[in-house]
């Protein structure tokens, strides 16, 4: 092949190729980057989406500093990320690893199961819960009471409304998660697994060298992707507490929401989303780095 054919080919192969991410480029520029660049923008005026933006420079920044209410409400956030990034994590790992365990037509049905609750809206599935975790009629503590327990707040409870808040999130989302790592164990060749049952390791050996390294790149995405999706928890919140009790689910994104359509602060809201974003941006880049580095 000639050289000038060989560029001509390079050269219909890059096309193509930036033929296809085009949408993709194009969406995101739209739909995330230009919004972020607004945000900023926004955030240097003092504006209530009515009357003309006002030029304040980073003023906006420097009240964000001293604002207790949402420091406390980037606490809530690290908390809620903190619980619930690592529990979904483990619990759909290991339902990924219990269904790549079994054979036959059970293997479809539990799959479905646990998809399930992944195909229900967020409202939905937000009312579900309340109905089930009704402190008076209750599905859950008409259970708690038949060991003993007596009748619990949940949503209502202060510290426990955020928990309430978690455990309905790893019932939705555990099953999606579980499919991603269950598609990453079968792409590992069952060689391996062979090799190390003639050596004489054990299930637990198997996964601790073979199985959970492998998952390296898989692992890195989904704490990752649940991570930022964590500090975005709003419309299970806004729906079962709505920040309460006593400010105890007020998450960070529920407060910026408050700023910008309760308080017409939009300045000040954009400000504070803008920070949200490095935020999110410096724990996915140190995330990033941790776990996708090599040994």
């Amino acid at each position: 092949m000639t050289p000038r054919r060989s560029n001509a080919r390079m050269i219909q192969e890059w096309v193509t190729a930036y033929s296809f991410l085009l949408p993709n480029i194009l969406g995101l520029m739209i739909f995330v980057f230009i919004p972020i660049l607004y945000a900023f923008y926004v955030s240097l005026h003092d504006w209530n989406a009515l009357s003309p933006k006002v030029y304040v420079g980073f003023q906006n920044y420097v009240t964000l500093i001293s604002d207790e209410q949402w420091w406390h409400s980037v606490t809530r956030t690290l908390l809620f990320s903190v619980v619930y990034v690592p529990l979904l994590f483990c619990l759909a790992l290991l339902s990924a690893l219990l269904v790549n365990g079994l054979r036959g037509k059970s293997v479809g049905v539990v799959r479905t199961m646990f998809l399930l609750p992944f195909a229900v809206t967020s409202v939905i599935s937000a009312i579900i819960v309340m109905f089930l975790l009704d402190p008076r009629n209750g599905l859950a503590n008409q259970l708690l009471s038949l060991v003993g327990i007596g009748k619990q707040q949940f949503l209502g409870s202060p510290t426990q409304a955020i928990y309430c808040v978690i455990l309905t999130l790893l019932w939705i989302n555990i099953g999606y998660n579980m499919t991603i790592f269950l598609s990453a164990i079968k792409e590992i060749p069952i060689d391996y697994f062979e090799a190390a049952h003639i050596d004489g390791a054990t299930r637990f050996q198997s996964f601790r060298y073979i199985t959970f390294p492998l998952l390296r790149e898989t692992n890195t995405f989904i704490l990752i992707v649940t991570t930022i999706a964590s500090f975005q928890i709003f419309d299970h919140i806004i729906v079962m507490t709505k920040g309460g009790p006593m400010n105890s689910t007020e998450v960070s994104v529920l407060y910026i929401f408050k700023e910008a359509f309760q308080m017409l602060n939009m300045g000040y809201s954009s400000a504070l989303a803008f920070v949200l974003f490095l935020i999110v941006f410096a724990f996915s880049m140190i995330q990033l780095k941790f776990f996708s580095s090599k040994d």
